[in-house]
């Protein structure tokens, strides 16, 4: 009896040092491990925009009394804010935004917003966009744009095995969407509102919807849209619409003013070549082009690195959506790869829409190009998204 204990007491002191042993081992969380290769995508783009902000708002700094830097000294001031903001969310758990409060709440900020801007918003060039909040001068679209990726993200998680009903899958989504749709075209905002529901329809096609319904519901979606435009033209007369359309169908019908923009962008990115006229020896920002620091700074970058350097902007994006998809595809769960995926295709697509612009193989919409474009609003926006995003990749290695 008495060896019989001494055996299990050593049995005990043994499992007890075999357990304190496997605690040692195991991996403890680490942390730093995002995708370094995405990272470096991001910071190469965030530089490469504000030197091009800097050469392409010089002359209207200038211009207007201010010092040659004084855009480019503000863009900096907020990608430092950007910085700091993509440095601690990508050491939240992402997991945290998976709640019924945040997703429902964030809608609701949206719309709060949006309706906002139409009764007390600025308006500037036919459009009421900006709301002033004390010193703050935003966009709410570019909070819109996060808040439908978490909600949508959120609910089809919660839903994601019924996805394929109608009832289910389309009639709540396209509702979110149709309100959201609907409120920014009142401002109007055509290029936002498109991107908008990319990101929607995006979002449900990966979460699992039904192809058939959904491609029904986005032909009616996109007649309703089309309609809405034609009847403003007809019922306003030469309004905001009908001189966007008029300056894409014949860019030089009337340069000196409804198509003067899109015909100096034309002759910004003809004047590039192949190489460029050099950094900062652009002609067509000292007071031609309109918006050079904002909407059309991608028509600098053709005109002062040429079609290479247009072509290494367009290339960074292009990896910036490849990277930003595999990240997706490494989530440990479903939220995680649908915040993904709508991270980046909102950066992706609205880079393509903002170079269609400039190039005017779309209509001017008013849409700015990710990390070049002047806003400081945005920046900062953008660069916390990418905070969530590598976040998403730290859990992904975590789990790995």
């Amino acid at each position: 009896m008495a060896e019989r204990t001494r055996n299990a007491g050593k049995r005990i002191q043994v499992n007890s040092s075999t357990t304190q042993t496997q605690k040692l081992r195991m991996p403890r969380k680490r942390y730093g491990e995002v995708d370094l290769p995405f990272f470096l995508i991001v910071m190469t783009l965030l530089v490469m925009g504000i030197v091009m902000m800097f050469s392409a708002s010089y002359a209207t700094a200038v211009d207007s009394g201010l010092p040659g830097s004084f855009y480019a000294t503000k863009q900096m001031k907020m990608a430092a804010l950007g910085l700091v903001a993509m440095f601690v969310l990508s050491y939240i758990d992402y997991h945290k935004y998976a709640k019924a409060w945040i997703a429902i709440g964030a809608y609701i900020a949206s719309v709060v917003l949006l309706v906002m801007v139409l009764v007390m918003g600025t308006a500037e060039k036919g459009a009421k966009r900006w709301l002033v909040i004390g010193p703050i001068n935003f966009q709410p679209s570019e909070i819109v744009k996060f808040a439908i990726i978490i909600t949508f993200s959120y609910f089809i998680t919660k839903q994601y095995n019924r996805m394929q009903k109608f009832s289910v899958g389309i009639v709540p989504f396209m509702t979110m969407l149709g309100i959201i749709a609907m409120l920014m075209m009142m401002e109007p905002h055509l290029s936002g509102t498109v991107l908008i529901c990319i990101i929607g329809v995006t979002l449900m096609f990966v979460g699992g919807v039904k192809f058939s319904h959904l491609f029904g519901t986005g032909i009616v979606g996109v007649a309703g849209m089309v309609a809405l435009v034609f009847y403003k033209i007809e019922n306003e007369g030469f309004t905001y619409f009908e001189k966007r359309i008029q300056s894409w169908r014949d860019p030089f019908a009337d340069v000196s003013d409804a198509t003067y923009q899109t015909c100096q962008s034309l002759i910004a990115i003809g004047s590039g070549g192949l190489f460029g006229l050099g950094l900062g020896e652009s002609r067509q920002k000292y007071m031609y082009l309109p918006e050079t620091k904002n909407d059309f700074v991608f028509a600098i970058i053709c005109e002062e690195l040429g079609f290479i350097g247009a072509v290494t902007v367009i290339l960074l994006f292009v990896l910036f959506v490849f990277r930003g998809l595999y990240i997706a595809s490494k989530a440990p769960d479903k939220f995680g790869m649908l915040v993904a995926v709508g991270l980046t295709v909102q950066i992706g697509i609205q880079a393509f829409l903002n170079m269609a612009v400039v190039s005017n193989l779309i209509p001017n919409t008013g849409i700015s190009l990710p990390f070049f474009s002047y806003g400081g609003t945005a920046l900062v926006m953008q660069l916390a998204q990418m905070g969530v995003l590598l976040n998403i990749s730290r859990q992904a290695m975590l789990e790995s």
